[in-house]
């Protein structure tokens, strides 16, 4: 490259536009790298898990690592009148669980 300070406006608006170019080259190169990247990370797994006589599948329980549902607890507790309803006791107390703790039960009387 000619040096910038003895060229023309030109020459510089020209030298620009190539410099550019040759980057969003080099932006787009490096967005395809990262999906080969993970194509080729994938295949090397896949092929590791086939090797033990094994498929993602039954690795991940036929769901996504990304989507990931988290699996289910088995119930911890049982409403005291109707024994179908259950609670893990994870996230939110269920009303009827408050209420028998209101009304005087403790956990231990609720565990399964």
């Amino acid at each position: 490259m000619a040096q910038l300070e003895t060229m023309n406006m030109e020459d510089l608006a020209k030298a620009r536009a190539e410099t550019e170019a040759q980057l969003a080259q080099i932006k787009k190169a490096e967005a395809e790298y990262e999906g080969r990247k993970l194509q080729e990370l994938k295949a090397e797994i896949e092929a590791m898990v086939a090797r033990a006589g094994y498929s993602l599948a039954d690795i991940f329980d036929g769901k996504s690592a990304k989507k990931g549902g988290k699996a289910k607890q088995p119930p911890k507790y049982r409403h005291p009148e109707n024994k179908t309803i259950t609670w893990s006791g994870r996230g939110r107390q269920p009303e009827w669980f408050k209420d028998a703790l209101n009304s005087g039960k403790t956990r231990e009387d609720l565990s399964i």
